[in-house]
């Protein structure tokens, strides 16, 4: 399918969202605003879609455990089913409560101007970085909407620093503890199975563990992060659980235990059965970790349109509540359309343009094996219930990629230890360098035509080995990709909130 017709789908979608918005607001005031709204909402939508989906299933695409296509239909079921069974009926008008809505003087107009304007910035952000092939935090572009916007409508003195504080922060939070918590795992299955003598007798204790693992931390997961917004509806009809408004960590615990338990008993005559006619080669093993990678891009997916959504339709939600009772509330109904245009429209825009960044995570920072991918979308899901636990604002996009930073860094730590044929050459290059070095240190000024050979020698044997060092790192992970994304997750809230400023001011200008 060409671009042309990728976005002529797309704008067909928003023209759709168009027409319905106008319809359900009718002849009233401002109405117009509305449909404007609902229109940025689509566009903000697919473009989570094409940027944010990415991390979900990139690492399972990337590995082999799942095509682009199979990937495509798996999280847009998933992502879709999510947002529109667990995406919840109220949403905070603010994202982060990095504004106070009562801020806005009561007046709902701007309010309006200043919710329509962040998601108009968001969205644009997001897709000047996926044509970039940068993920980034959809989250984030959000906060920065919401923030330019809001200093543009009430000044700076409407901000909450502490909390924007805080946001920041998880520019490094995130991405280390993804990091840290890929490569252990990562390392748990190199040492625990790769670098044993008898690889399919480790295979067969080691591997059910951690399938049985991965279940229980997904289990947790999707208890706390994707069911979290249905929960009364779940405990009204188990009365044996404990009635809160939402699932507390000792319930998504002992779910996770629960289904670590009946994992490890139903996987484990499974793989000692497989075992048995397997080889000992790596690609053997690898083919064991392909069901759980499915299952956990599926569930990731379910959990991401549960939460995630709200960055898509949480200021259209308050945008219509504020033209239906023309006042600014802290929280906001979500109206079933609403829901629709946000799991939709990240459905449709993962079908479009998903494929760009898709590729981008799943092979273009590090190469992925099932192996690694398993111990990224471990990560993904401990990292996130950890600092969920701790009050930590992490990025889902920041861990994922964090994640597969750190199973790159892993491996070119790893593989520098052991001796093989490229470690050889290039220690071979350093000594040259070094022989070469003692001999211009040995030579005397009554040698000049000797030392000026020595000299330029050196200077050429230094930059040998550079280059190798160099192709060396390059090969485990790839610095000009993990620069670019550093830097476009260091400018996503400021890109964001300039632009949302902008939009405001046009705007506000336009309705006067």
């Amino acid at each position: 399918m060409n671009n042309s017709l990728k976005i002529l789908i797309g704008a067909g979608f928003a023209v759709a969202v168009a027409f319905f918005a106008n319809s359900i607001i009718g002849q009233a005031t401002h109405g117009g605003f509305l449909v404007l709204a609902a229109v940025f909402g689509a566009y903000m939508a697919m473009n989570i879609g094409a940027n944010d989906v990415a991390n979900n299933v990139g690492p399972a695409v990337g590995s082999g455990a799942l095509s682009i296509g199979g990937a495509i239909i798996i999280a847009s079921i998933f992502e879709a089913s999510g947002a529109l069974i667990a995406g919840g009926d109220v949403v905070g008008t603010i994202k982060k409560g990095i504004i106070d809505p009562t801020a806005f003087g009561g007046d709902p107009m701007t309010f309006v101007y200043a919710m329509s304007a962040a998601l108009l910035a968001a969205a644009l952000w997001l897709n000047l970085a996926t044509w970039l092939k940068a993920p980034v935090s959809t989250t984030h572009s959000i906060v920065g909407g919401v923030l330019g916007g809001g200093i543009a409508a009430g000044g700076f003195a409407i901000v909450s620093w502490s909390t924007m504080g805080k946001i920041a922060a998880s520019w490094v939070i995130s991405p280390v503890l993804g990091g840290v918590i890929a490569a252990s795992f990562l390392y748990i299955i190199k040492s625990q199975i790769l670098y044993k003598e008898d690889k399919l007798t480790a295979t067969k204790k080691i591997v059910p563990i951690l399938v049985a693992l991965m279940v229980a931390a997904f289990m947790t997961y999707l208890t706390l992060k994707g069911l979290k917004k249905v929960w009364p509806i779940i405990v009204d009809t188990f009365s044996f659980l404990p009635h809160t408004k939402k699932p507390t960590l000792m319930v998504a615990l002992l779910f996770g235990a629960i289904g670590a338990g009946i994992t490890y008993l139903i996987v484990k005559p499974k793989i000692a059965q497989r075992v048995s006619t397997m080889s000992e080669s790596r690609a053997s093993i690898n083919m064991l970790f392909t069901i759980p990678l499915i299952f956990a891009a599926a569930l990731l997916s379910f959990a991401h349109g549960a939460n995630d959504v709200a960055n898509a339709v949480g200021p259209l939600a308050a945008v219509n509540d504020a033209l239906t009772n023309l006042a600014v509330s802290k929280k906001a109904a979500i109206p079933l359309w609403v829901m629709v245009v946000g799991g939709l429209g990240i459905s449709i825009g993962l079908a479009l343009f998903g494929p760009r960044l898709i590729k981008t995570v799943g092979s273009e920072i590090t190469e992925l094996d099932q192996m690694r991918a398993f111990s990224i979308m471990m990560a993904a899901a401990i990292t996130v219930v950890i600092a969920s636990q701790l009050g930590l604002p992490v990025s889902s996009t920041h861990i994922a990629v964090g994640a597969i930073f750190g199973v790159g860094f892993l491996r070119e730590w790893l593989d520098s230890k052991e001796t093989n044929e490229k470690q050889l050459k290039l220690q071979s290059e350093i000594t040259k360098q070094r022989t070469l070095k003692a001999e211009l240190d040995a030579c005397t000024n009554e040698e000049p035509a000797k030392k000026l050979s020595l000299i330029q020698a050196h200077k050429s044997q230094k930059k040998k080995v550079k280059s190798l060092k160099r192709s060396l790192r390059e090969n485990y992970v790839k610095r000009g990709m993990v620069k670019k994304i550093v830097a476009a997750w260091v400018i996503t809230v400021p890109a964001a909130a300039i632009l949302s400023a902008l939009i405001f001011f046009f705007i506000k200008g336009f309705a006067v």
